[in-house]
């Protein structure tokens, strides 16, 4: 058995009844005409009047139920699936409901004040520590520089006139120092005891600390500790006929 559709002449409902009855029935109004008719006015109801009037309903009567299939529920369903993917894509759920995204963490308020307040005490101690090291280690080179030359000149009738020197270490330990002319070891020693006597001297006696002192002479130089002196010979140029020749030569 197979059901057909068709229209009501009468109230204009859809009647649904067996491919093999030659009548059928609305299940609305009770209307009973030939299910041709019925077809043929589901096709094309253009004209026709529905009178709407009243029936009994006869006994042993077949009824058929259906749901009404439009033409355009197809593609209404389409749609409807088209926006339904596009409004789940924008909506999308984290793969988990207990993953922790960074938006989800937030440091309070206190916390980060806290840290922010923590890093600048830290920063004032630093500052409060190295600053007066600082100044002090300065103090005490401008101190030792303001009287090394007296320190250096009043040492054995040696020519230091275009000496240079450096001085740098936290407590001014170690100096260099270049020299225009050369020195032997034991005026080497002279210099370093005398720049210990004056670096003890801008400490208030203080003669702590381990003084390393360098001298760079024309012809070597002299590495001075508490521990002695110690010499590293320069390469000097060797004077033969030829560049004696070649000098006297320059020199006309």
């Amino acid at each position: 058995m197979a059901t057909k559709q068709g229209m009501c002449r009468n109230c204009g409902s859809l009647v649904v009844f067996d491919d093999r009855d030659d009548t059928c029935e609305c299940v609305f109004c009770h209307c009973v005409f030939p299910s041709e008719e019925a077809v043929a006015l589901l096709a094309n109801p253009d004209g026709h009047e529905f009178k709407n009037e009243k029936f009994e309903a006869k006994e042993g009567g077949k009824h058929y139920y259906s749901n009404p299939v439009m033409p355009d529920t197809v593609s209404k369903a389409v749609q409807r699936d088209a926006v339904s993917s596009k409004n789940s894509d924008d909506l999308k759920l984290k793969p988990s409901e207990f993953e922790v995204s960074p938006n989800d963490v937030k440091a309070p308020k206190k916390l980060v004040i806290g840290f922010v307040a923590g890093t600048l005490a830290v920063i004032l101690i630093v500052l409060a520590i190295s600053f007066p090291l600082y100044m002090s280690r300065t103090n005490l080179r401008k101190a030792i520089e303001a009287d090394i030359n007296t320190a250096f000149d009043s040492i054995a009738k040696e020519d230091v006139s275009g000496r240079q020197y450096i001085i740098y270490g936290l407590s001014c330990q170690n100096i260099k120092l270049s020299l225009p002319s050369g020195i032997d070891k034991a005026t080497a020693q002279n210099y370093y005891s005398k720049y210990c006597d004056l670096r003890a001297a801008k400490r208030d006696g203080n003669n702590s600390g381990s003084v390393k002192m360098e001298i760079f002479t024309p012809d070597t130089i002299y590495f001075v500790s508490g521990e002695g002196v110690t010499e590293n010979v320069q390469e000097t140029v060797v004077i033969t006929e030829s560049t004696a020749a070649e000098t006297s030569e320059s020199k006309k």
